[in-house]
């Protein structure tokens, strides 16, 4: 069994994951338009370049995705991306919030020498995070 995340667009799919393959060092498996499927008797003239299907490989996880008529951004489920430094977190942080709503700014918690939520241009709801190390609990 495998699980992935599928992600809807409102026409934006390819350019959402092409900016998350060079910000995110992912591998795009394939990117296909309504315009290229084998049977082109159902596609309206409109979806021509939309995306019927995409998918991205990101630190090992698949993302999904295609462009959908009316695609409302993520309300309430983040991708969570756990990385190894806060210069890390800071250099995605600053790219995926640039032009989208921060929802918590990066900064320090109990948890997390940085951590951040944030909806990217694309409608796509991240969190960012470098985690602290935990030890065992105090008695």
């Amino acid at each position: 069994m495998k699980m992935a995340t599928y992600l809807n667009y409102p026409g934006t799919c390819a350019e959402a994951f092409r900016f998350y393959e060079k910000l995110l060092g992912g591998k795009i498996g394939m990117i296909m338009t309504h315009g290229e499927a084998p049977d082109q008797s159902r596609v309206a003239p409109e979806l021509k370049n939309a995306v019927l299907h995409a998918s991205i490989t990101i630190a090992g996880s698949v993302l999904m995705g295609a462009d959908i008529p009316g695609a409302q951004p993520i309300r309430s489920a983040y991708i969570s991306l756990s990385v190894d430094s806060d210069s890390e977190a800071e250099r995605i942080y600053a790219a995926l919030s640039d032009g989208g709503e921060i929802f918590m700014q990066m900064q320090d918690t109990f948890f997390a020498s940085r951590f951040a939520q944030l909806r990217d241009k694309f409608g796509t709801s991240w969190m960012i995070l470098h985690e602290k190390p935990m030890g065992p609990p105090k008695p």
